[in-house]
Formats: structure tokens, sequence, C-alpha cells
């Protein structure tokens, strides 16, 4: 997708009650995920919506109890909405036809649970440990974040922890990144792009949008996917074809005012408040000063970019 189609609404938990009652009968699908420690679950009658969620997403034990929950339900009369209680961590998402955004909105109220109650933060980028190093690719859609992660899972050590969405700890030692999916939900384009994957596209039946979950551990191995790393290196990509300049290296002021001005490169924030934007700007001005940032400019081919960010990252 290339720009973001739905608008949030925030609710009161008396609304929520209401709409939850409402469509008590339709919750064909329940369904509940583990996302670092975090307990979400689905209620649905959509079965693909259902089958895609325990592709996508680590299962929890069903005796667990839920930290949010997930209604996604489909209305004839009614227009493409997402409802919000903060309170009780409850999302209604109506006539979201696209699984991407139900991956995403899952993800992000896992999000607010984890940086209210435990000061645990969202980075929506991708995460790969190369022989040790952790790096971190953030940016807008669209400017080649899927790629070049994938890109990078080529090289020799390279071991995937996400390839979109992270969260992480800050500890004496650096920030840790923990991953946050069990399989990737990419693009078909990816075997076009990169010839190493043209075997994994051919394995999966992709959506009508063109994308689909997958495993990439059928590529690079079980060992190829590990749970967490520890952050020495962001590439934050960009695409602006009046800028000549290819790469150079950011300050931590310089990389936090690229967040500021793409929204954390994170359109899927269910709140956004200045008690939210104040947690996140402190964060990311914590991450930063921890490791070396780089703003790439990816206007040219994606194996001549990637080739350049391989070089940052072997520095």
């Amino acid at each position: 997708m290339s720009s973001l189609k739905y608008e949030v609404e925030l609710i009161t938990p008396e609304e929520k009650e209401r709409l939850f009652e409402l469509n008590l009968k339709r919750y064909l699908y329940t369904k509940k995920a583990n996302i670092y420690g975090c307990c979400i679950k689905l209620l649905t009658e959509l079965e693909d919506v259902k089958n895609l969620w325990e592709e996508n997403f680590y299962t929890m034990d069903e005796n667990v109890r839920s930290h949010g929950r997930l209604i996604v339900l489909r209305e004839e009369e009614s227009q493409l909405g997402v409802k919000y209680d903060p309170y009780t961590n409850t999302a209604f998402l109506t006539n979201v036809d696209y699984y991407g955004w139900v991956k995403s909105i899952t993800l992000s109220v896992a999000g607010d649970v984890l940086e209210d109650e435990h000061g645990i933060y969202s980075v929506h980028g991708a995460a790969i440990d190369v022989e040790g190093t952790g790096v971190s690719i953030i940016a807008p859609p669209k400017t080649g974040k899927t790629t070049h992660s994938w890109g990078l899972l080529r090289l020799k050590g390279a071991r995937l922890v996400t390839d979109d969405w992270y969260f992480v700890r800050i500890y004496e030692q650096g920030p840790l990144a923990f991953g946050s999916e069990k399989n990737c939900y990419v693009e078909a384009d990816i075997g076009s792009i990169w010839k190493e994957y043209e075997g994994l596209v051919k394995k999966v039946r992709f959506d009508e949008r063109g994308r689909a979950v997958v495993n990439v551990r059928w590529v690079v191995g079980s060992g190829g996917v590990i749970p967490m790393t520890t952050l020495r290196k962001i590439i934050m990509l960009k695409r602006d074809r009046d800028d000549p300049k290819v790469i150079r290296k950011l300050s931590p002021e310089e990389a936090l005012d690229y967040l500021l001005v793409n929204d954390f490169c994170n359109p899927h924030q269910l709140v956004r408040d200045q008690r939210k934007l104040q947690l996140r700007k402190d964060f990311f001005k914590r991450l930063f000063k921890l490791t070396d940032v780089y703003l790439v400019n990816t206007v040219e081919p994606p194996q001549e970019t990637n080739r350049q960010i391989v070089n940052v990252i072997k520095k």
C-alpha cells in the first residue's frame, strides 16, 4: 500500500463494552498471539484473517489472560474504520480487507501495552544480526525497508530478528531488539529483486494485494532466525532524486528530526497525544546516542544501494 487509508477513532470503555456485546454472536474464531510476552486476542468472523494470523504470529496459551484485543468484522453498510479504547487496549476493525493493516494494528496494540506498563518501546523497522552486529533499517513506506532488509539476509553470517517491527529494551550493555512475529508478510516482487528468494516466492500463495505470509527459514534455515540482537547501527532510508548524496552519518539530533518529520516512520500509532509523543521522543533520543545512525538515499538500483549499506555495516 502506498498510503494509509484508515483513521483511528478513540472510544471510551463504555463504548467498547457496547460494541463488544453488540457483536458477541459473530465471534466465530478466537486466537491468542504471543507478541514479546504480550498476549493479544483476536476475535473475528473471517476465516482468512484467522488463518493469516496463525501463520504470522507465535501462539499464546489460551489460558493466559489477554492484555489487548482485536475485533475484526465485515459490515456491508459501513465504511472502513478503526476504533480503539486505550484504557482496555481493545481495537475494532471494520471492513479492513488488507491483512497488512490487521497485522500492524495488532503490533501497535501490543506496543501500546508494553510502552505504558513496562517501558518497552516499538520500532516500525527491520532488525538483522550480521555476525554479531545488530543492524536496523527504519524507513517511511515505499523507500525500500523490506527490499534492503531481505537484501542483507543474503550475507554470510546474517540472521533475521524481524523484517517489519521490533521492541527495544535498553540495558547497560546496549539496546536489545526483540522480534515480534513468527513469519514475515512480504511482497511478491521480492523474488524478482533478489534471485535467492525466487524459490521461496514459488512456494506460497499471494493475496489480491500481492502479499503473503512466508517462512524465511525455508531460505536461511532454522538457525537463520533469532529472537534478539544488540543494536549497533541504524540505517534510515529516504528516496530523493534531488539529493546527490547517497549515504551520510547523522547525529542523534538529526536522526530524531528525521523521525519526527516522518511520523516515527510508523503510520500505525493508535494514540498520538502529547504524553505518548514525549515518551517516544525520549526513547529515540536514548537509542540514537547508543548507536551509529546513517541516512541512505535509495534512488539507485537496489543492488547498488544494498552494496553501499553493506559497506557501512562492515566498517
